[in-house]
């Protein structure tokens, strides 16, 4: 038998499965994980802590190519975790259906 917690997952995933399958909603709602782990990365690049590796950066680096490596970390990393977690919750669906089917045939 499922639990009630159990049952009201299969009902919001059957509900919810396809809306979230896509990708711009996965980017929208991942964006604050890609945005913690890129924020520290460009952080770190301002403050200046490390006085060689800023005074190359101020003479061969270009600013924009830090921007751009940024943005792109946080879009790959917001669509990957909701990725991931779409499929755990994916396989959870299907797995509860699955012993939900079970036990309709074990019971007569």
């Amino acid at each position: 038998m499922l639990t009630e917690e159990e049952k009201k997952f299969l009902d919001y995933w059957e509900r919810n499965r396809d809306r979230q399958k896509q990708w711009w909603r996965q980017w929208l709602v991942g964006l604050p994980i890609g945005l913690a782990i890129a924020v520290p990365i460009f952080l770190n690049y301002l403050s200046g802590w490390y006085k060689r590796a800023t005074m190359i950066a101020s003479s061969q680096f270009n600013p924009m190519v830090l921007i751009v490596a940024v943005l792109i970390i946080i879009s790959f990393v917001s669509i990957f975790y909701k990725k991931y977690q779409w499929e755990q919750w994916d396989q959870r669906y299907r797995e509860l259906k699955a012993r939900e089917s079970a036990d309709k045939r074990e019971s007569p």
